[in-house]
């Protein structure tokens, strides 16, 4: 966003959420500082607060920078955040004490710069870089064993002890295209147009929307082109049933497991979707304010976008800080469609 673009309300209510996405500095009359929109500082009174383009005005304007965000430069720390991030890269990564003892800080100290500026703690982060490298190396190499190797493991033991839980299914099945794994799946109608819904023995792996139902069947083959896809199936096709009733009205609840795959930065934003009651709304700065990081809109919004699973993992119901439906893997008129039935239902 512009200060060139928004209105004076429109960026106040960016403040009001800390929203770190807005591109421009707020200054206090008061106290004579100037922040970036998203400072954890305490919310100043809104008769007191103007709004500059860059921080070059504001200090023009005879304001100051703030310490705390540093609206002027790198967040404090960024250097040690950046040190550390390298060094969670390798296998086994290092303890927090190391980590910590590595970039001049106590533990304690260290772990909470650390969450404040990425969002997660240095265990979860390392947690997901090794999923991103077990999923590189299983999906291009010749072999389980050269995939271990690849991926940094220094044994093979510590690498099957990860691997189903970071992957969501044995190393062998995603480097084989799924091989050995049974998907049934199925297609139906509903009032948003086609739906596929797939499910592994865990729960159900896939719940998607659109127009071509061939195309919805295409995409799962070619995320599993080695798996068994089982189609037609009586028994399944009623699960589907149930979830397209769902689909029309959310409200209704899913008793279904889901087989949910993702990071453990990812589970703690969808687990937070689904504390957002039908028919009611937050902003990706509201959600990263949820989870104790209000500076963390952007990576909310990049969680948000790795859901597969629609509606039982509801998405849809998050906007921009301006209100406007965005960011939605299923269509932008889709996501209108849903909010506007929830909101209609009593």
């Amino acid at each position: 966003m512009s200060i060139a673009t928004l209105s004076a309300d429109a960026c106040w209510q960016t403040v009001a959420d800390r929203d770190a996405a807005g591109h421009f500095v707020y200054a206090v009359l008061t106290t004579g500082v100037y922040c970036r929109p998203g400072c954890a500082s305490r919310r100043p009174r809104r008769e007191n607060v103007r709004f500059f383009a860059t921080p070059a005005e504001a200090e023009r304007a005879g304001f100051r920078a703030c310490t705390r965000c540093r609206p002027n430069g790198s967040p404090p720390h960024a250097e040690a955040v950046a040190r550390a991030c390298e060094l969670l890269a390798a296998e086994p990564p290092p303890a927090l004490e190391e980590l910590a003892a590595a970039v001049g800080l106590s533990p304690a100290h260290f772990h909470r710069l650390f969450k404040a500026a990425t969002g997660v703690t240095p265990k979860a982060y390392a947690s997901a870089l090794r999923a991103e490298r077990m999923r590189a190396a299983v999906a291009t190499s010749p072999s389980v064993t050269a995939a271990i190797y690849r991926a940094g493991f220094q044994s093979s033991g510590r690498f099957y002890a990860n691997a189903t839980r970071l992957l969501g299914m044995p190393a062998k099945a995603i480097r084989a295209g799924g091989k050995g794994i049974t998907i049934h799946f199925a297609v139906g109608q509903t009032s948003l147009g086609a739906l596929l819904v797939a499910s592994t023995e865990l729960g159900l792996c896939a719940i998607a929307l659109g127009d071509d139902p061939e195309a919805l069947v295409h995409d799962l083959e070619d995320r599993f082109p080695r798996a068994e896809l089982i189609g037609g199936d009586a028994a399944f096709a009623r699960t589907v049933t149930q979830v397209a009733a769902f689909v029309e009205r959310p409200a209704l609840g899913l008793d279904l497991p889901l087989h949910v795959q993702g990071t453990a930065y990812q589970h703690r934003v969808w687990e937070q979707l689904c504390q957002i009651p039908p028919g009611e709304t937050r902003t990706y700065a509201q959600l990263a304010a949820q989870l104790g990081h209000p500076g963390s809109a952007r990576a909310v919004a990049r969680a948000v976008a790795g859901n597969a699973l629609a509606v039982a993992i509801p998405c849809h119901r998050v906007v921009r800080t301006d209100g406007v439906h965005t960011g939605y893997r299923w269509g932008i008129a889709r996501k209108a469609s849903l909010l506007a039935a929830e909101q209609a239902q009593p």
